[in-house]
């Protein structure tokens, strides 16, 4: 009765190992279009994104506009390549600015705790009482709407989830016994902090860091929606929307063709980083 209630318990592995497996190859798959998109997206379409043709609004899919054109006549999918770097732009830059005040606030926080720790969680948390994107909106209102003030804006409004992410990992790792050992041994904290602490937040820090691409990107595009984004004449995929915005009804295509990259985009970056937790998890378990 042992040998064929082992082999029932072993059998649903392998269809969810191939199942993740499946996922993480579409999810490499869909991510690799979007970096060629980003990479060679404006020289392959070969068309001015900027060009504007009265006399061809709205035209359909053709040989020279693949997309067709827009309320202005510009080509479609020259605006979506050439958006495509632009909140790519935002959504590194928003996660780097989030990231450089986030780990190094939470690793101090976590680590030495005390004084330091307790005002950095009350700001935290006085954070936590306003949601992210009405801080982004309140930053894009003060200082204007551009590609830079979105960046800085969803970079402000990423860290104190992060930090507070950072310092948990933090208190978790310093209490465990090969920290202790390095302190008995006469280890500085700046060494501690060096070896032990960044080294074991490393997979915690690049599983989060490939989420906050996505949330990033989703922001972009609600931000531009606004009309808070990146403004014309250049492009975004959150511009994108906000263009399409008025024309939904007439010409849902333009909405259409302007939220389906920014789908397959986040999309993408979820099976990836679901990929990566699960490959990271599977290492520190083995």
């Amino acid at each position: 009765m042992s040998a064929p209630a082992a082999v029932l318990v072993s059998q649903p592995r392998v269809p969810v190992r191939r199942r993740a497996s499946l996922l993480t190859i579409v999810g490499a798959t869909l991510g690799l279009l979007v970096l060629l998109t980003i990479a060679i997206g404006p020289w392959l379409v070969g068309q001015d994104p900027y060009a504007i043709d009265i006399d061809h609004r709205f035209a359909g899919p053709s040989a020279a506009h693949w997309l067709g054109t827009d309320e202005l006549g510009r080509d479609v999918a020259s605006r979506i390549a050439s958006g495509a770097r632009a909140t790519a732009l935002i959504a590194l830059g928003a996660v780097a600015i989030g990231s450089a005040i986030a780990i190094p606030l939470g690793v101090l926080t976590g680590f030495l705790g005390g004084w330091l720790d307790l005002v950095v969680t009350r700001v935290v948390d006085l954070f936590f009482a306003i949601p992210s994107l009405l801080v982004a909106i309140g930053v894009v209102g003060l200082f204007g709407a551009s590609l830079t003030t979105t960046v800085l804006a969803l970079g402000l409004s990423y860290w104190p989830f992060y930090t507070r992410l950072i310092r948990s990992a933090v208190v978790g790792i310093r209490s465990r016994p090969y920290v202790d050992a390095a302190r008995v041994l006469g280890a500085s904290r700046l060494r501690v902090i060096r070896t032990d602490i960044l080294t074991g937040l490393v997979p915690l820090v690049l599983v989060q860091t490939t989420v906050l691409l996505g949330f990033a990107i989703l922001d972009e595009a609600a931000l531009g929606f606004l009309g808070l984004g990146v403004q014309p004449p250049q492009a975004s995929w959150g511009s994108r929307l906000a263009e399409s915005r008025e024309f939904m009804l007439s010409h849902p295509e333009l909405a259409l063709v302007a939220g389906v990259p920014i789908v397959v985009a986040v999309f993408a970056i979820n099976l990836l980083s679901d990929a990566l937790r699960d490959r990271l998890d599977a290492r520190r378990v083995s």
